[in-house]
């Protein structure tokens, strides 16, 4: 007969070997998820240069698909004028929260206002979709049979909610996300603004540059400063470009730098200069976001280590203890009632 394996040492109750085995295994996951997140880092202009080199390739090669583009620009407006007409026709569609979602989609980094209406469309229709599908999925097929009443309306209820927040939520995380992007590039690009300005380059050409120069460190500010350039040369009155940046970016500094380049332009003042201070504090306010992290970090971490960290340091230093005490007196209780 063969004798069963003995027990492995315990702790509280729980098998040492396996939750060890567990926590490595954990650790293994981890450790590999970073290697392949290090290995793996994209380039974010790697795709737009592909599109550019393919683009340029069709015009080396004659293609030229304007017929084609102007159908889907016809189809699209078409289907946007019926969205609209359906909207207004059910009292729905309001001026300023068309004009509202408009601004967001700017910020987010969507050029076509024509998506105003899609998503005031999408707003409307999401939850009637999502509320009949959790109809289907918690009354009529009873595909969570264990659940209360209580419980699959409050299912039916987040349905809803999602659905009528959802592109809402959507616009303003991709808006967030661009903003942090462009906040982070500011003051390098205030930088070599002064450069252009005392090199003698005009405002439209300086900002061309710095696009051109930064587009693939950061792209998000790149874009904007490529489309402001172009606006200044070519919009009649030069503060509605530096207006348009404003608007298309929701971030204080930007406003900052708007309204020093419109009072250059009115009054003549010094441009590099102004520039330059302008860098200078927008770096201190960087400098400082960064001290304001480090000093909230303590706090965030102390979750983290009473969850993680404490308890895997009690196991290894309280750990042997335990064993011994556990296999003393499980060696000791039979002797001593026999």
């Amino acid at each position: 007969m063969i004798a069963a394996p003995a027990p492995g040492p315990t702790l509280l109750g729980f098998d040492v070997v396996l939750i060890g085995t567990l926590l490595s295994a954990v650790a293994a996951f981890a450790v590999i998820l970073a290697i392949y997140t290090a290995v793996t880092v994209k380039d974010p202009m790697a795709k737009r240069v592909k599109s550019l080199n393919e683009r340029r390739e069709e015009l080396k090669a004659g293609i030229v698909k304007q017929a084609k583009k102007r159908q889907n620009l016809t189809r699209r407006t078409e289907k946007t004028d019926r969205m609209k007409e359906t909207l207004q026709g059910m009292k729905v569609l309001q001026e300023s929260q068309v004009k509202e979602i408009q601004q967001k989609l700017a910020q987010a980094g969507y050029r076509n206002k024509e998506l105003a209406v899609f998503v005031i469309f999408a707003r409307m229709v999401l939850p009637i979709v999502l509320g009949f599908i959790g109809i289907i999925a918690f009354y009529w097929t009873d595909t969570f049979p264990e659940w209360g009443s209580f419980k699959r309306f409050m299912a039916f209820a987040a349905l809803v909610i999602v659905g009528y927040k959802g592109p809402e939520v959507f616009l303003k995380n991709k808006a967030n996300k661009r903003t942090d992007a462009i906040r982070k590039g500011l003051p390098d690009a205030l930088d070599l603004l002064v450069i252009c300005a005392e090199a003698g380059l005009t405002v439209d050409a300086a900002f061309n540059r710095v696009a051109r120069e930064l587009g693939r460190a950061y792209p998000e500010l790149g874009d904007e400063f490529a489309l402001t350039a172009i606006e200044l040369s070519f919009l009649t009155e030069r503060r509605q470009a530096f207006e348009n940046l404003a608007y298309r970016v929701d971030l204080d500094a930007v406003r900052g730098v708007v309204t020093t380049m419109i009072q250059t332009e009115r009054y003549g003042t010094p441009l590099a200069s102004a520039l330059r201070v302008l860098s200078a504090e927008f770096r201190n306010e960087r400098m400082m976001r960064a001290e304001e992290k480090a000093a909230r970090l303590p706090a965030i971490m102390t979750v983290p280590l009473i969850m993680f960290i404490l308890p895997v340091l009690f196991i290894v230093i309280l750990g042997p203890a335990a064993c011994s005490i556990a296999d003393a007196f499980s060696d000791g209780g039979p002797a001593k009632g026999g």
